[in-house]
């Protein structure tokens, strides 16, 4: 609903996402500001971005923004704390098969049946590793050790873990990989606050799945737990 507050423009950090954007913003006649997600931990620069790529953390930016937004800060208040939670998460994944884009007719990419592509991107872009198929207790390993490295949080940190499904892996498979991520923090000593398992930042029909972690404040818990009624979130309502 326009209410002539202004437009926060939370953005995938992608070179066409970037453009797309700016472009709006041009166009835009009401005051306006972006943040830029970059949470993918796996790869420094890829195809389409220069720096880290925008994945599933997206979605806890734009959730917890929108509750601020809700309680009607204004614009430069929630285009701060956006940039906040930004520096507080990190995410990377793992993809078992490609996607296929329906203007292309093919897969994005050949990947064996016995192989993984850790550190996949959304659009299909390169990880930084082709490996032999792994029990999901090593595949966690790998991604948490890399998140967990980036975000070095305290002993008491209060985390949200997030586990996306990239669109072609059946839920089941999401909470086993839900049980090996929460088994591994613990053993470091580290409390999950807050989980959420599904896939709401999907590439289409890649089997495979991604790891998010944001390290919560107190203000950050408030507005996770706010209620709120998407189609990929739903509670308090």
């Amino acid at each position: 609903m326009h209410t002539g507050a202004g437009v926060l423009f939370i953005v995938k950090n992608y070179s066409g996402d970037l453009m797309n954007f700016e472009m709006a913003a041009e166009m835009c006649e009401v005051p306006n500001a972006t943040v830029r997600v970059n949470d993918d931990v796996a790869v420094e620069n890829s195809s389409y971005t220069t720096g880290r790529r925008g994945v599933a953390g997206t979605v806890i930016v734009e959730k917890l923004v929108g509750s601020l937004a809700e309680s009607s800060a204004d614009l430069e208040r929630c285009r701060a704390f956006g940039e906040r939670v930004v520096t507080n998460i990190a995410s990377m994944g793992v993809a078992f098969s490609s996607c296929t884009v329906p203007a292309a007719g093919k897969p994005t990419f050949a990947i064996g049946d016995d192989e993984i592509e850790i550190g996949v991107g959304i659009h299909g872009e390169p990880g930084r590793r082709r490996a032999r198929i792994e029990p999901a207790d090593a595949i966690v390993d790998e991604l948490l050790t890399a998140i967990v490295g980036e975000l070095e949080p305290a002993a008491d940190a209060q985390l949200l873990v997030l586990v996306n499904g990239l669109g072609g892996t059946p839920l089941s498979e999401l909470y086993l990989l839900f049980n090996s991520a929460s088994a591994w923090l613990a053993q470091r000593g580290l409390k999950i606050a807050r989980a959420q398992v599904g896939s709401p930042t999907t590439s289409l029909d890649m089997a495979g799945a991604s790891l998010t972690v944001c390290s919560f404040d107190a203000e950050m818990i408030r507005h996770w737990d706010s209620p709120v009624h998407t189609p990929a979130l739903r509670w308090g309502r």
